[in-house]
């Protein structure tokens, strides 16, 4: 019948309330210019794990080879632990990651814009036309954190961000290299701090190109959101 075996497409879980905010989202910014864009910092953070656990590797062997090393796969439980790395980005710059110690709560966000993307904000766009995007984690919608950006709309704006909505935000893409970059690398890494290096120096290294691509693709995504409805 041509029925094959796949993996199942992996999509946001959207319901009937989160569809009509993405829309509603994109219609708000179907007529953004290049120049708006360019005015958008974009944030995110992500987990990096010393053993790769997510997803599922295919391998072809004949009966009876199972247990050979060539294919077989060893695994250590969560991963064999990992970091959090929190990173923004806008057309001008890459902004220094910020390695997370911690599980990412208000306070800690808080330090976070406070300390890194404040600066970098005000470095970017010295005249205060500058955008900052970040999605509806609980540490990012917190009171304080809240109060804040209040507290700074004379410096630059918070976007209003569609739930469940990984696919619009171009920062996706940037971990996506990284993870690829650092699954490739030989030796793999070992510890937590050979991980902390080897994710530090891979962002340092990407290209302007790069980042200044997933900008310019922004008006995309909000086209291919308008088409799905």
């Amino acid at each position: 019948m041509g029925l094959c075996s796949r993996r199942p497409t992996r999509r946001p879980l959207l319901t009937k309330r989160h569809r009509q905010l993405r829309l509603q989202w994109a219609r708000g910014h179907r007529d953004w210019t290049m120049n708006e864009w360019k005015r958008v910092a974009w944030s995110d953070e992500s987990q990096f794990l010393i053993h790769n656990v997510h997803g599922r590797v295919r391998l072809r062997r004949l009966p009876g080879e199972q247990l050979l090393p060539s294919c077989t796969a060893g695994h250590t439980q969560a991963g064999g632990g990992g970091i959090m790395l929190w990173g923004t980005f806008s057309w001008a710059a890459l902004r220094p990651v910020v390695v997370v110690e911690q599980t990412m709560k208000a306070a800690k966000y808080l330090n976070i814009i406070a300390d890194q993307l404040h600066p970098y904000m005000t470095f970017v766009f010295p005249t205060g036309n500058g955008i900052f995007q970040q999605d509806n984690a609980p540490c990012h919608k917190a009171r304080i954190v809240l109060e804040w950006f209040e507290e700074h709309t004379d410096e630059f704006h918070l976007m209003s961000w569609p739930p469940n909505s990984p696919d619009l935000n171009p920062m996706e893409h940037i971990w996506d290299v990284m993870e690829r970059e650092l699954r490739a690398q030989t030796p793999p890494c070992s510890n937590i701090w050979t991980l902390r290096d080897s994710c530090l120096d891979i962002w340092f290294n990407l290209s302007p190109v790069m980042h200044q691509t997933l900008v310019a693709s922004m008006p995309r995504r909000i086209a291919a959101v308008l088409k799905a409805k």
